[in-house]
């Protein structure tokens, strides 16, 4: 680990170099992008401030380095941190100077942003409560986390067409999106053996497509063979002429199932002959016998070691202010084992807690976190920030949030599940795998130019009931509140929940829809 601290530290004067000739307008946008990405750095929208993202190794991270992330943002006068889809830390608004510092201190912290962006395998998925779930097959948390380490390893030697997303779930509820990825990993067991369940070649974003699914079980110790056979698979046969088709999926599709399956079993062979990277890291330790608590409460979990909780913490539209943070980093401080999980809902689930922990975190985070499940929505960070953004999808979720709040009571909110936000078509919101997803399109209606939203209803990433969801159409982005509020009562009035509702409502749904479509 120390070489590559050295290696990523010498790296960072010539990045600092290369991103001042593009704030001095003699490098193009699209030059800058394609170098930038692969250190997790991107020029924002107005070209003259940055974003740097942190990597967040399957978005496991201890509490001195959550302080760590703390004293960056609050050096560098941050109002808040952007919590991401893929379990990492984002920066906004910042100065080349101020890139290259926090890039600096993050090495020397074990923060990486290096692959956070580009044509890298990116940071590794996880289900964030893996190891204390009740319903987990086994803990997959030391597997993935000793395969994104695997990848940093040497992470300045790939060249890939296009990045490569790899994840690992420890139950059927997929929380780490498997059936959705590249490369994923479902923990299950055989015999009371623990197994991967292995699914390769999905993705979201344009094109999208559910992942197929390896007809053997593999053994956790051979992850590494899967994992390097694909990469090698993906160098060899990835189109690095066409970005737009770069990703695996769309081998898949060029080669045919069959055809790409069998190509994809031959390379992992070639990599179990070669040998060497057995996988068998160590165990993570989670403290048992705690104390007990009587509380029900939709973001306190009970964990599967004896009087252990854990706490969902969802600030809006993963938005989380320095004020907030440090609210919460004084009361970790008090807690004796805690460990911080990302979340790729833009959230952090406080795990390994006593009873009495966890009632305390409970309550000094419910004025930081969405409490009910339209408030623990998910957006991507959107215009006027990203670059590559069409629509302000942050601004979108608070004006649905704002309201239901103004006609509604606590009910209506939780009416409906979480909305999934995509500023474009880039699905970085996951839009396309939520129950209620919304892309951002800019659309002439009536000849004039109008801010739009793609309705999708039906998505789902659980396994076996993996499926994108249905588009139902344009509306116009001031139309959109009320077009869900409307759903959300007849929901509510209905008592069903919401998929049944939509399976068995479908000519209310038709008739609120009708209404607004453009």
């Amino acid at each position: 680990m120390n070489d590559l601290k050295e290696t990523l530290l010498k790296e960072i004067p010539s990045f600092k170099e290369f991103s001042l000739k593009f704030f001095n307008g003699e490098v193009p946008k699209m030059e800058y992008k394609s170098f930038s990405g692969g250190y997790g750095v991107y020029a924002q929208r107005d070209q003259k401030s940055f974003m740097i993202r942190l990597r967040v190794s399957s978005g496991v991270m201890s509490r001195s380095q959550l302080h760590t992330i703390y004293h960056m943002a609050n050096k560098h006068n941050l109002s808040h941190i952007h919590l991401t889809t893929r379990q990492a830390i984002q920066f906004h608004g910042l100065d080349v100077d101020a890139i290259c510092n926090i890039m600096e201190e993050g090495i020397h912290n074990s923060i990486f942003t290096r692959g956070g962006g580009g044509n890298f395998p990116r940071n590794v998925g996880l289900s964030p409560l893996s190891g204390v779930d009740l319903d987990e097959a086994f803990d997959v948390a030391p597997y993935s986390i000793a395969t994104d380490n695997y990848f940093l390893s040497k992470i300045t030697t790939y060249h890939l067409p296009r990045k490569l997303k790899v994840s690992f779930s420890s139950c059927n509820k997929d929380t780490a999106h498997c059936t959705v990825q590249d490369l994923g990993f479902v923990a299950t067991l055989k015999d009371n053996k623990p197994y991967f369940k292995v699914f390769i070649g999905g993705g979201l974003g344009r094109n999208p497509a559910v992942s197929l699914q390896l007809d053997e079980l593999v053994k956790p110790s051979d992850v590494l063979y899967y994992v390097e056979g694909l990469t090698k698979l993906f160098m060899d046969e990835g189109d690095y002429k066409n970005k737009a088709k770069a990703r695996v999926r769309y081998m898949v599709s060029r080669l045919g199932e069959k055809v790409f399956l069998e190509k994809f079993k031959e390379y992992v062979t070639k990599e179990k002959e070669k040998g060497g990277l057995d996988l068998y890291p160590d165990p993570i330790e989670y403290f048992e016998n705690g104390t007990e608590i009587d509380i029900s409460d939709p973001r306190l979990i009970k964990q599967k070691q004896q009087g252990r909780y854990s706490v969902y913490i969802h600030p809006i539209g993963g938005l989380l202010s320095l004020k907030n943070l440090k609210v919460l980093l004084y009361e970790l401080d008090k807690a004796k084992n805690p460990m911080i999980r990302l979340a790729m809902t833009e959230g952090m689930y406080i795990i390994n807690l006593d009873g009495n922990e966890a009632k305390k975190i409970l309550e000094i985070s419910k004025s930081i976190s969405g409490n009910t499940s339209l408030e623990k929505s998910i957006s991507c960070i959107g215009v006027p920030i990203c670059q590559m953004g069409v629509q302000n999808s942050q601004q979108m979720l608070h004006n649905i949030i704002s309201y239901f709040k103004e006609n509604g009571d606590e009910n209506i909110l939780n009416a409906i599940p979480r909305i999934y936000i995509s500023g474009c078509t880039n699905s970085c919101g996951v839009h396309q795998i939520g129950a209620i997803g919304l892309s951002g399109k800019i659309k002439k209606v009536d000849g004039v130019s109008t801010d739009v939203f793609e309705l999708f209803i039906g998505g789902n990433f659980h396994l076996n009931d993996t499926r994108l969801g249905n588009s139902l159409g344009d509306f116009k982005a001031d139309d959109l509140p009320k077009l869900l509020f409307e759903i959300a009562l007849s929901i509510n009035n209905s008592k069903k929940k919401f998929y049944t509702w939509v399976d068995e409502n479908k000519d209310d749904l038709d008739s609120i829809i009708s209404k607004y479509k453009i």
